[in-house]
């Protein structure tokens, strides 16, 4: 054998167990990103089912709160967090897609539920290309007072058809509860918790997929530095309607599951407060991750409650406590953004990163 082939075999990798054995971890990476995503949809899915199994009526609505407000929160983390686009009218895309779930409930019964919930997307995802593309030029406070007039101003369209959306009152439907077959097994409210979570956990498995892909690192590098990406070649314009469109998309997704839970859309449910709160409850659970959506769909949902319970308890007038709880929420706010900018999930991020030293 010559020199040359013997070094050539000496370079070469060694073949066997050592060399291809990989942690798990590393094989969990080498999962293609959808696939990974969808197992980890299906670990949370089994998860909210179990819970759903020991737990009663009332706590099942509350989960299934606590799902589609997750789900709003994490279009609008895409759109905030990802694109860098201040949104205050995130609550009017919740609008338009329980208004679009009544009314094809209403007058069209006999659409499956999944159907329903296409629609719903296709509606909602129209709404965003239009004002996506009408406010893909504006900027900071002109972008948010944008979105703003549109949180403020479409509510009042149920007084202006009255007859169509049914005015202060709103449209009532009634949905179907759980299959003849589940009946003995699931109440109606653990059901519509379920198909409401199934749905949620589809819903983020896309934007988790989105937000890693190659249009995450778009409009990641479009939020850091808008020149410098145009410069790249990347399309500012086309990226951020996108991400407006995504982000309408999932808020009205969570508006029509939030009609198929409750059997009510009325615009005193979507004023200006809802907005304000989802985005509040973005940055107190953390931007820029999907876990700090579900830490902020939590706030929201049990938060609120507590402050309301805690209030009563002190038998305090109507008017305080139906306002001391929005008064210690915007409290907790400040706090949270003083000491720790990177909300709830920084806080938790943190700690893991001191227990994970203190082992070493």
């Amino acid at each position: 054998m010559s020199t040359s082939a013997t070094e050539r075999e000496q370079r070469a990798p060694v073949s066997g167990p050592a060399s291809t054995a990989r942690s798990p971890r590393e094989r969990w990476r080498a999962l293609p990103s959808p696939l990974r995503h969808l197992l980890l949809a299906a670990l949370a899915l089994v998860v909210v089912t179990g819970l759903l199994l020991v737990t009663g009526d009332l706590t099942a609505l509350r989960f299934a709160a606590v799902g589609y407000t997750m789900l709003s929160i994490a279009g609008l983390q895409l759109l905030v967090g990802g694109s860098g686009q201040v949104s205050l009218g995130h609550g009017a895309f919740m609008m338009i897609g329980a208004y679009t779930m009544a009314l094809l409930v209403g007058n069209l019964p006999m659409l499956p539920l999944s159907a329903n919930l296409v629609l719903v997307v296709v509606v909602a995802t129209v709404a965003g290309v239009l004002v996506g593309a009408a406010t893909a030029r504006l900027h900071g406070p002109y972008l948010a007072g944008a979105t703003l007039i549109l949180a403020v101003g479409l509510p009042g369209l149920t007084h202006r058809y009255h007859e169509f959306l049914g005015g202060s009152n709103g449209l009532t439907v009634r949905t179907a509860g759980a299959p003849p077959f589940l009946q003995g097994l699931l109440s109606a409210s653990e059901w519509k918790a379920l198909v409401v979570w199934t749905t949620v956990v589809i819903g983020l498995a896309v934007l988790a997929t989105v937000s890693t892909g190659r249009l995450g690192r778009r409009m990641r590098a479009i939020r850091d530095d808008e020149t410098a990406a145009a410069m790249s070649g990347i399309p500012v314009g086309a990226t951020k309607v996108v991400a407006f469109v995504i982000a309408s998309a999932a808020g009205g997704l969570a508006g029509g599951l939030q009609v198929y839970v409750l059997g009510t859309a009325t615009p005193s449910i979507f004023t200006l407060a809802l907005s304000l709160t989802l985005l509040a409850a973005l940055v107190l659970g953390g931007i820029g991750s999907m876990w700090g959506a579900l830490w902020a769909a939590l706030a929201v949902v049990y938060l609120e409650i507590w402050l309301s319970d805690a209030v009563r308890a002190f038998s305090l007038s109507r008017d305080v406590e139906n306002n001391l709880p929005i008064v210690l929420f915007g409290v907790l706010l400040i706090l949270v953004l003083r000491f720790q900018p990177l909300g709830f999930h920084g806080i938790l991020q943190r700690l893991g990163a001191r227990l994970r030293s203190g082992r070493h």
